[in-house]
């Protein structure tokens, strides 16, 4: 397989991952208090949204890879 090709794939996988999940959730702990033996920490909640649209062009752009390197590897094989 072309490399083309496997970049069509994981184009279509990586849009279609984003068409369902639009939204990435994040946790992370950040220091509150560090003073001598006493340490406190808050967890932060962190919400990133995706455009649809990104998703949207990624599997079309993936699609169009897939259909372009289908082409080329039929007109280049010749019967003699």
């Amino acid at each position: 397989m072309k490399p083309s090709s496997w970049l069509g794939i994981l184009l279509v996988a990586v849009g279609a991952l984003v068409l369902l999940y639009q939204r990435l959730n994040n946790t992370r702990q950040e220091k509150v208090l560090d003073a001598g033996p006493i340490h406190a920490t808050a967890e932060r909640h962190e919400r990133v949204s995706i455009s649809p649209t990104l998703g949207g062009l990624a599997v079309a752009g993936g699609g169009a890879l897939l259909v372009a390197g289908g082409r080329k590897g039929s007109s280049s094989r010749c019967l003699r």
